[in-house]
């Protein structure tokens, strides 16, 4: 059988590839050289091979060159808009401090025009009274020109009966005389009397107006409490908000901050009296307690500015890095801390006020800075190449403190960053994450 197959496969390869034959040249004579079908298949055969396979060397190149194209290229856009993330959330900051300055200038122009209406109140009281006594005094005197215009015409009256009596003993001259004598006292009690009335009139319209006046002070003076008391909230509720996701009780930390900034002295006096005066009246008390909560409120947005400035709320790497490591347990064992994977050298910045308590060589964290800020917190950053700080020296949020390395117990260049609070690691996240909130 198999003889036969290979007659006709050669049967086969003669029909569609016949028999062709070389013929060379040269002086001693012509040669030529058979290539048979079975020769003509196995080379083309073996130049198919050839091109298929360029063809697939060709495509993996390619599908290659893309692929490691497109990673690049979706690392720097994340990179781009990582960057332009930090870039907003700067802005942000920016906006919020501006925010804060112009809320404390609108906060000082509030409390000189409430000043200014205080001022204003106590002077139209003043004058409400004074104008209440003048309207009494002219009441009591236009009730005396009445009583007195009555009295002279009663007088008026029985001397004209008198008269009309003893007309023998008075002479008309004398008559007239007193008759003209009472008209005249007459026409002025009355031109009193109506001169008095105008008065009282006016002095009403004038008291009321006054009265309207006081009551838009009031509603003015009311409407200003009410912004300040909406924008001492509003600025409190998202620093509240930020110590509270991290741990920190809000309230614990305000009296540690103003244990610690509560030195007082110097020329001036307290802002407002530690109490109103003993003769005030109820609702200048009840302003009063208005303002004295506003000012509170205000000292309490200023040691949260001093908490914020001493609480490692910041990140320690401004430039490009991606974060290669997580806080948690890994390969069996607590990694206390996060990885940040950038390029060598790269800038590392205390995320918080504070004094340096170590500066060099540590077992596994290779060179190291520790940093001890208020309130219980530490924080610690480890495989530096460059340590550029040393032990005791005082640092400030934002201050750069050593270079990204590779030195310790490392694969690769990047920043092992912890947060410690009371000697116990947190997760370093729940603070870069907060912050996002106050810058």
């Amino acid at each position: 059988m198999i003889p036969v197959s290979l007659h006709r496969l050669s049967a086969a390869l003669e029909r569609r590839l016949p028999e062709q034959r070389l013929f060379l040249k040269s002086d001693q004579g012509t040669r030529f050289i058979r290539i048979r079908p079975w020769m003509q298949a196995l080379i083309f055969a073996s130049s198919g091979v050839v091109v298929i396979w360029a063809m697939l060397a060709t495509a993996i190149i390619m599908i290659d060159s893309i692929g490691s194209g497109d990673a690049r290229e979706r690392a720097r856009l994340a990179n781009l808009e990582y960057e332009s993330r930090l870039n907003i959330l700067s802005r942000e900051r920016d906006q919020r401090a501006a925010e804060a300055i112009a809320a404390q200038e609108r906060f000082t122009t509030a409390l000189e025009q409430v000043s200014r209406m205080q001022s204003a109140l106590l002077a139209s009281e003043e004058q409400r009274r004074e104008l209440e006594t003048g309207i009494g005094l002219i009441q009591s005197a236009l009730h005396d020109a009445v009583e007195g215009r009555q009295e002279a015409e009663a007088q008026l009256a029985s001397l004209n009966g008198d008269t009309s009596k003893s007309k023998r003993a008075s002479t008309p001259e004398e008559m007239a005389s007193t008759l003209s004598f009472l008209t005249a006292a007459l026409d002025k009690t009355a031109e009193e009397r109506d001169s008095m009335a105008v008065s009282a009139v006016s002095a009403k319209a004038e008291a009321d107006d006054i009265a309207y006046e006081m009551k838009l002070m009031e509603e003015r003076h009311d409407e200003i409490f009410a912004q300040l008391e909406d924008a001492v909230t509003i600025s409190m509720e998202p620093l509240d908000k930020v110590f509270t996701s991290v741990g920190i009780d809000p309230a614990s930390l305000i009296e540690s901050v103003r244990g610690g900034y509560s030195g007082q002295g110097g020329p001036l006096g307290p802002l407002m009296p530690i109490e109103p005066p003993a003769n005030a009246s109820p609702e200048a008390k009840a302003d009063y307690e208005r303002a004295k909560a506003i000012f509170e409120g205000l000292d309490n947005l200023n040691l949260y500015r001093i908490a914020v400035d001493k609480t490692p709320l910041a990140i320690p790497v401004k430039t490009s890095f991606r974060y290669t490591s997580g806080f948690g347990r890994r390969w069996g064992r607590m990694h206390e801390g996060i990885d940040l994977a950038g390029a060598h050298g790269s800038p590392i910045y205390a995320t918080a006020d504070g004094v340096v308590t170590h500066a060099g060589w540590e077992n596994g964290y290779g060179n190291m800075v520790e940093i001890r800020h208020p309130y219980g917190f530490v924080t610690r950053y480890g495989h530096l190449s460059k340590v550029r700080v040393e032990k005791g020296q005082k640092v400030s949020r934002g201050e750069r403190i050593g270079d990204m390395g590779n030195t310790g117990r490392s694969t690769g260049t990047h920043l092992h960053y912890e947060v410690r609070v009371s000697g116990s690691a947190v997760n370093p996240m729940t603070f870069i994450k907060a912050a996002t909130n106050v810058f």
